[in-house]
């Protein structure tokens, strides 16, 4: 851009800092096209380029009146906000995937493996059903009625003809009987 171009937007600059809003449509002609063509740079991406570029239009109008002449062109103060928001968009959007990435990987579940719990379950019931054999015949069919069957303590007391006070003696009394056999200790001695 030649010296008189970059004095031109200078002086629409100036005038849209009074409120000229001709020219400032002029100083809108004469820059959005490098706006818009360095954000699409910095970005890559067509749709957040035309945001950062309207942005930076709307900032010339809001803050002409900031443009310090000694500092430097107009064209150069221009293209500086326009660098600047499109690298402020740059890392917002890398700060955004970082966040969903992290949340992702925080709530994702872990892989579940069908077999291995399979299998873990089985064993346990391999495990409970000898464990069973450990008890008197009278405790193990009162915890297969209260727990395979799923009887109340009272409708065992019926089933096995016994008192209430009896059934719930031989359901807890067999139930310590397998927590002790089926305890950590007592799995580490077999």
């Amino acid at each position: 851009m030649s010296a008189s171009a970059a004095v031109d937007i200078e002086g629409l600059l100036m005038s849209s800092s009074a409120g000229d809003t001709e020219a400032f449509a002029a100083l809108y002609e004469a820059v959005a096209p490098r706006v818009h063509g360095l954000s699409l740079r910095v970005l890559g991406d067509e749709h957040q380029s035309q945001e950062v570029t309207q942005e930076v239009l709307l900032e010339l109008w809001q803050t002409s009146g900031r443009f310090d002449p000694s500092r430097g062109t107009a064209l150069t103060w221009v293209m500086t906000l326009t660098h600047r928001r499109a690298v402020d968009r740059v890392r917002a959007s890398d700060a955004r995937r970082r966040r969903d990435a992290a949340h992702a990987e925080s709530t994702s579940e872990a892989p579940y493996d069908e077999t291995s719990t399979a299998a873990h379950a089985l064993l346990e019931a391999q495990s409970v059903r000898t464990a069973l054999t450990a008890l008197t015949p009278t405790q193990r069919e009162a915890i297969e009625l209260a727990y395979y069957g799923g009887y109340t303590y009272i409708e065992v007391s019926r089933l096995m003809q016994i008192p209430l006070g009896t059934a719930k003696s031989r359901i807890r009394d067999g139930l310590s009987r397998l927590r002790d056999t089926l305890s950590p200790e007592a799995m580490e001695a077999v």
